[in-house]
């Protein structure tokens, strides 16, 4: 029986828990004691304060944090790579009859930026003398870059690429 009066008395509470009769005390060492007094009419009235506690608990962890010292004597030793330098290869203009030599020219500094026209004609008259010369050295990515863009060029300049040591 006394089940069933509880669960009436919590339903009530909670449909009438909105009311202006929800009171709340100061808080008396660490304890919050909440009074609610519900009036029934024509009901038995039940004599229930529920008090609750609330208690929190908070650890703190402390750091301990162990610093290595270097001794001032010794220099700091880092991994040194040794880096080898990359090889280079010559980037040789052909020859070929059918050039016409502004075209040529044009193209070789539009290509090549270190290039500028008067290189670029020596380039083109000693290549057109000897069947080949050298436009300049180059690692083996732009060389073979630079040669692909002078075969693309319209109409076509021959070119080829020569490693350095050869």
């Amino acid at each position: 029986m006394t089940i069933m009066r509880l669960a009436i008395i919590m339903l009530v509470v909670c449909l009438f828990g909105q009311s202006s009769s929800f009171l709340v005390s100061p808080p008396i060492h660490g304890i919050v004691a909440r009074t609610r007094d519900v009036r029934l009419e024509g009901m038995a009235q039940p004599e229930i304060q529920i008090k609750t506690k609330t208690k929190v608990e908070v650890q703190t962890k402390q750091k301990v944090e162990i610093k290595k010292k270097a001794k001032t004597g010794e220099p700091v030793s880092r991994n040194e790579e040794d880096f080898q330098d990359a090889p280079m290869f010559k980037l040789m203009l052909l020859s070929d009859d059918g050039y016409d030599g502004e075209h040529v020219v044009t193209r070789m500094c539009a290509i090549m930026e270190d290039l500028d026209e008067n290189a670029a004609a020596t380039v083109f008259q000693q290549a057109m003398q000897e069947g080949k010369a050298m436009c300049g050295k180059y690692p083996f990515e732009r060389a073979e870059l630079f040669k692909e863009q002078l075969l693309r060029s319209d109409p076509m300049i021959f070119a080829d690429l020569e490693e350095e040591n050869k």
